[in-house]
């Protein structure tokens, strides 16, 4: 697990290392970070060794916004693969 993980809270902002959003932290579940609901209306998850960091509200991650966002798995993906 990720030296970050017991400083992420519910509600923090997680952003790329470009600076750009790529959610809210709903919840840290195992050694993943269980985003709010987006626009498609289901949870996606990142792992937590994609995390750089914690500042204050902020999640800093250790790619852009868009490599989390393609590489970051939504929930209908995570009930197919149990």
């Amino acid at each position: 697990m990720s030296a970050h993980a017991n400083q992420i809270r519910e509600h923090m902002s997680v952003v790329g290392n470009d600076g750009q959003n790529v959610g809210t932290v709903d919840r840290v579940e195992g050694d993943r970070i269980k985003l709010t609901k987006g626009d498609d209306q289901q949870h996606h998850y990142l792992p937590l060794q994609s995390v750089q960091g914690v500042s204050g509200q902020q999640v800093q991650l250790n790619c852009s916004a868009q490599e989390a966002r393609q590489s970051a798995s939504g929930e209908t993906k995570q009930r197919q693969q149990q």
